[in-house]
């Protein structure tokens, strides 16, 4: 994954739910482009569930992205 794949995905115009999959399974859903935040260097991007939960994630741990289908921003199932 590179900063730059992130960044086309987190400024998209019209933007689009995604998640990122980390390496050790877990995966972080992404709604809108404001819970995501990319540190200037741009290696650590902080995600958040929404509320006060919070992930810190390396984004050399970061294994793909996936678009969520359709323009709704919700997930396919």
């Amino acid at each position: 994954m590179t900063i730059e794949q992130l960044k086309a995905a987190h400024e998209a115009k019209p933007f689009r739910a995604f998640t990122l999959h980390i390496a050790d399974d877990s995966s972080h859903h992404v709604n809108h482009p404001e819970l995501l935040w990319r540190t200037p260097g741009g290696r650590t991007v902080i995600v958040s569930s929404g509320g006060e939960d919070v992930s810190i994630i390396d984004l050399l741990l970061v294994t793909k992205i996936s678009m969520a289908s359709g323009s709704n921003g919700r997930r396919r199932r």
